[in-house]
C-alpha cells in the first residue's frame, strides 16, 4: 500500500542570495498586508574578520507533524490536512491568538485587516491545482524545493536522501517539515523573529 502524501520543503542555504523574491511572491499570492509577513529572511552573521561570513535563512511555517498550534486552537480553526499541510479555516478563527502563543517558531500573525490569524500554508490552493508554492516558483536559484517526501522518485525525497539537513529548533520535537541544507545548527536554535519586515531582515550574530 502506497504511503500517504507528505508535503515538505527543502531550502539549500548555499543557494539563497537574499533577493527576497520568496517574500514578495508570498505577499502577492496570499494578499499579505504590508505590516506583516508569512515569509521573510533571517540574516545570520558568524565569526570575525577575516573569517566572518553572512548567510540567510528563509523563514516560513514549518507545517509540523505534531502541530502544537492545531492542538491548542479552541475552535479547531487550525487543523492538519491528510497531506500534512497545516491550514487555518478563516471562517472559524476568532483571533484569540492561542495558536500564536503556542507556536515555538513565531511564524503566525494577525491579519490587521481581517483580525484573524494567518500563516504559510505551502500555498495549498496552488498545490491542489497542481502548481508549486509561489515562493518556490519565484526563487531564481532554486534554493527552495517542494514536494511529496514520501515519493521516493520526487526531487525532494532524493535531496533529503543525499544531503544532511537540519530543522529549526529540533529540540521542540514537533517534527518540522521545512528542512535546511548547510544551515548553522546554532543559528537554527536562535531564530526568534525579532523583526518581521522582509525589507530589513533580522540579524543574529554568532560567536565561533
Amino acid at each position: 500500500m502506497a504511503e500517504k502524501k507528505r508535503y515538505a520543503m527543502v531550502i539549500d542555504i548555499r543557494k539563497c542570495i537574499a533577493c527576497h523574491a520568496c517574500s514578495v511572491a508570498c505577499k502577492a499570492e496570499m494578499s499579505v498586508p504590508l505590516e506583516v509577513n508569512a515569509t521573510w529572511l533571517k540574516i545570520v552573521e558568524k565569526g570575525t574578520y577575516p573569517d566572518a561570513r553572512r548567510f540567510w535563512i528563509p523563514r516560513l511555517c514549518n507545517n509540523c507533524t505534531d502541530a502544537i498550534c492545531a492542538r491548542n486552537c479552541p475552535t479547531k480553526a487550525t487543523y492538519k490536512r491528510d497531506d500534512g499541510i497545516v491550514v487555518v479555516d478563516q471562517h472559524r478563527c476568532i483571533g484569540c491568538k492561542y495558536c500564536i502563543a503556542s507556536c515555538p517558531y513565531d511564524v503566525r500573525y494577525i491579519n490587521p485587516l481581517k483580525n484573524i490569524v494567518q500563516k504559510c500554508y505551502f500555498c495549498s490552493h496552488r498545490i491542489d491545482a497542481g502548481l508549486q508554492p509561489a515562493c518556490v516558483e519565484s526563487c531564481p536559484t532554486r534554493a527552495m524545493v517542494f514536494g511529496d517526501k514520501n515519493d521516493s522518485k520526487s526531487e525532494i525525497a532524493q535531496l533529503l536522501a543525499a544531503n544532511a539537513t537540519v530543522v529549526i529548533k529540533k529540540e521542540m520535537q514537533t517534527d518540522p517539515q521545512v528542512f535546511y541544507i548547510s544551515a548553522d545548527e546554532t543559528a537554527m536554535s536562535n531564530v526568534e523573529k525579532d523583526i518581521n519586515y522582509y525589507t530589513e531582515g533580522a540579524i543574529i550574530k554568532l560567536k565561533i
